[in-house]
């Protein structure tokens, strides 16, 4: 993403995990304002942790202060392991999570995902809900429509969708989200891949994180 972008390797469950990580910009001693760890869409569909929506929730998680870990799932861009359907894959952020909580055990530390990405961010919370609640979770053209996402998510969790989806239909995360009473950032026109939409998809993401 940048120049100075940082990659290295955490064990996982199936093995070495690759990861990039974005620090922002701080003045010297101070720390930043917390950890975010970002899901990447599909890997069977050519879903990698440079996915430009990955990359666009980088940067805006960047210029919130956050220092931004992506990484790719097993079996993806030198990671090592094979698809595993969904399960594994949880199993992969769970394990890039608890290294970077090992890192920087004071820091708070958000989730997020785009797509196939939100479906396991989201497990991956709820996951963690009872012995280590992240901090707060993101959500972007998450993959309600073919992956089961948990029934209920945390009531400060940041929901954009694209109006014009064409992968995930908008209906299926509005019904997801209606008995949750659970509020949608609707991107009007936009398809599932924010195709000239990126800025749009950055300052809507800040705006909603912003306390």
């Amino acid at each position: 993403m940048k120049p100075d972008t940082r990659r290295e390797t955490v064990a996982g469950p199936a093995g070495a995990i690759v990861c990039a990580i974005d620090e922002p910009a701080l003045a010297d001693g101070a720390a930043p304002r917390g950890l975010v760890v970002l899901c990447h869409p599909h890997p069977q569909f050519g879903g990698t942790m440079d996915n430009k929506v990955v990359i666009t929730l980088a940067r805006a998680f960047v210029q919130l202060g956050y220092r931004a870990v992506r990484f790719n799932f097993r079996g993806v861009g030198g990671s090592a392991g094979t698809w595993d359907e969904g399960r594994g894959e949880i199993g992969d952020a769970l394990a890039v999570i608890a290294a970077q909580r090992a890192r920087s055990p004071g820091l708070p530390l958000a989730l997020g995902g785009f797509s196939f990405g939100g479906y396991v961010a989201a497990q991956a919370a709820a996951h963690l809900a009872v012995s280590a609640p992240v901090e707060r979770l993101v959500l972007v053209g998450p993959a309600t429509s073919r992956f089961e996402l948990p029934a209920t998510v945390a009531a400060d969790t940041v929901v954009i969708h694209g109006e014009a989806d064409e992968v995930v239909p908008l209906l299926s995360t509005l019904d997801w989200a209606r008995p949750q009473v659970l509020p949608v950032i609707v991107l009007p026109g936009v398809g599932h891949f924010f195709h000239g939409q990126l800025t749009l998809l950055k300052n809507q993401l800040i705006q909603a994180w912003h306390p």
